[in-house]
């Protein structure tokens, strides 16, 4: 059982999602592209991970490369990277 004393605090309304400015284009090269891993072992049967995990069937791994890495954000890890293609 468990005994609350006081009141809960005041309900307030939802606040507005502040939107950010949109994050300059980066332009980057592609280097390499090649088909998903279809499992997990290593050379000699070693694990490559300790999780097992699977990649996308039709998904394609992409290598990049960011001429400039300034331009990229510090904290790079907490963002969605979306592609946009344009024909060379």
């Amino acid at each position: 059982m468990e005994i609350i004393i006081g009141s809960p605090p005041p309900i307030t309304p939802k606040q507005p999602k502040v939107q950010q400015s949109p994050s300059p284009l980066i332009e980057a090269e592609l280097l390499h592209h090649r088909p998903p891993r279809k499992g997990i072992a290593g050379p000699s049967g070693m694990e490559r991970r300790e999780k097992p995990v699977k990649d996308p069937q039709r998904g394609r791994v992409l290598t990049l490369l960011v001429a400039d890495g300034s331009v990229l954000p510090k904290d790079l890890e907490k963002y969605k990277v979306q592609l946009r293609f344009v024909r060379k």
